[in-house]
């Protein structure tokens, strides 16, 4: 069993220490104990609720929302189903969101090949050309024009 420094705490889960302080103040903290000092005092136990707290703020989960998951926590076991309904919206919240950025990424890739391709420089040089005649046409500016 070994006690941690809330900069031991911060340098393991790479947060700076206001950040914990922050949680602290937020009320995602109330598990963990202070010395005669009024020092926070970490254990092991509290390490694995803070990486769980850091898991969900990570993934976007609101701090409000967290606070409830860690007092659902310190109910014990009565509050099991709270939990896991808590949980289970949001990993479905974080599955659309996971789905959004598999999108996102696609798009990446297209410009990414477009930009890397032999003919990159006509390809663009050509939807130059179609932009300018498109606004041309609806009587628009053209914002790409030198």
């Amino acid at each position: 069993m070994s006690t941690y420094t809330i900069k031991d705490v911060a340098q393991q889960f790479q947060l700076p220490i206001s950040t914990i302080r922050y949680y602290d103040e937020k009320g995602l903290l109330p598990f963990v104990a202070r010395d005669v000092h009024g020092n926070r005092v970490f254990t092991d136990s509290d390490l694995n609720l803070i990486k769980t707290i850091v898991c969900l703020k990570t993934t976007g989960m609101p701090l409000k929302q967290i606070r409830q998951y860690i007092q659902l926590c310190l109910q014990g076991p009565t509050s099991i189903p709270q939990r896991q309904a808590l949980l289970a919206q949001h990993k479905a919240a974080v599955l659309q969101q996971q789905q959004a950025l598999a999108q996102a990424l696609q798009e990446i890739e297209v410009k990414l090949n477009r930009y890397s391709a032999p003919n990159a420089v006509g390809m663009i040089q050509a939807e130059l050309a179609y932009v300018a005649q498109e606004k041309a046409a609806l009587d628009l500016p053209n914002a790409f024009a030198h």
